[in-house]
């Protein structure tokens, strides 16, 4: 996963990028195939070539492109076992649990491993990432994905129900997330596994506002400060290079003409329809203006209609001055996307401030742990 070579290996991990909806992992592995709707592919064709490398097919039926695995591609190429963390959620959990690197960082609820794989990279060898994972069956295949992708010194992962028996650790995370359907039973045991001699923070990561409101009493229980809770939605736009909008007096001058147009029309069928009732045996002509003589504005001499504006030659120009031509005509438009993803889950913080302990004027020590009033 981590692996700094500019060239695809036997034994590699990498993300064949098929279309934006298609994206999966694959293992490079000698002798074995790669078949899509998008073509035939072998697995040795692809050792030796750069990363990032378009390969078309074998059969011709289409094209894959290959890239080197990172955090945000395999979330988005990872099987999911459970619900997972994307992109969006991970960086502002990032950020808030002020995760950075050498950071030791305590994660209840392993999952399909999104979060594990962004944070791990995030500490670094001088980090630590202890993962736990209740569902055996879910520990197993994270932990063989860990071992593949070279993380099994970073990253120490647990098959353990946290809430019942704790965490396996004390006073040594600098932060902890919680991603677990009762997390409020988790905060006191939480507590236990933060730093005491610098403040700290922890993140639960709940789907409904009922598990929010139960994992806030629980921090403000434990003496957490500073809770608050986020709810993070994408919104991204699509931009467009398009022609520039007419100007107002040309679209007022047009719908003039076209409203003019229309009364003259409605005029000749009033005409046409008067001459029927009046017993006129004559065949009625689909243009009125060539039985009265009168011109017709919107034809030409010759019966045709005149150009459009826009059809009109034009005389040539200099090089510079088509592409000052082309850069006016020409805008870029920005508008949201049709499908935006909504609400995944909401993110609670807090802090916790231990004050050391103070000595009284009869000699003893009192601790000055930020409780809730």
């Amino acid at each position: 996963m981590w692996s700094t070579n500019r060239e695809v290996a036997a034994g590699d991990v990498v993300i064949i990028w098929q279309t934006r909806e298609h994206i999966q992992p694959l293992l490079i592995t000698p002798g074995k195939d790669f078949n899509s709707r998008f073509g035939h592919y072998r697995h040795s064709d692809l050792i030796g070539i750069p990363y990032g490398s378009k390969v078309a097919s074998r059969n011709g039926r289409g094209f894959i492109h290959v890239l080197r695995p990172t955090p945000e591609l395999w979330t988005m190429a990872l099987p999911h076992r459970t619900q997972i963390l994307y992109v969006a959620d991970i960086a502002f959990i990032t950020s808030w649990l002020d995760i950075r690197c050498g950071s030791r960082v305590v994660e209840a609820g392993t999952g399909s491993g999104s979060f594990s794989h962004s944070v791990a990279r995030t500490v670094g060898p001088r980090g630590h990432l202890y993962s736990y994972e209740f569902h055996e069956t879910r520990a197993e295949k994270a932990r063989e994905e860990f071992i593949r992708h070279g993380m099994q010194d970073i990253v120490t992962l647990t098959h353990r129900n946290v809430c019942k028996d704790g965490f396996t650790i004390e006073d040594t995370a600098d932060a902890v997330f919680l991603d677990l359907p009762a997390p409020w039973e988790a905060v006191g045991h939480a507590k236990k596994a933060l730093r005491k001699d610098r403040p700290t923070r922890i993140c639960c990561f709940s789907p409904c506002m009922e598990q929010v409101l139960r994992a806030v009493n629980a921090l403000n229980e434990a003496g957490f400060t500073d809770i608050c809770m986020y709810e993070t939605l994408l919104r991204p736009h699509e931009v467009q290079q398009l022609p520039t909008p007419l100007p107002l007096s040309s679209v007022i001058d047009k719908l003039k003409g076209l409203e003019k147009f229309r009364e003259e029309k409605r005029l000749r069928q009033i005409a046409n329809s008067k001459r029927k009732r009046e017993g006129d045996s004559g065949p009625s002509e689909p243009d009125k203006r060539a039985r009265t003589g009168e011109p017709d504005a919107t034809r030409d001499e010759g019966g045709s209609h005149p150009p459009l504006i826009s059809n009109l030659p034009v005389p040539p120009k200099a090089d510079d001055e088509v592409n000052e031509e082309v850069a006016e005509t020409t805008v870029n438009w920005s508008r949201v996307c049709h499908e935006v993803r909504g609400h995944t889950s909401y993110l609670t913080f807090a802090r916790l401030v231990h004050y050391p302990p103070e000595t009284s004027s009869n000699g003893d020590t009192q601790d000055l742990t930020t409780t809730s009033e």
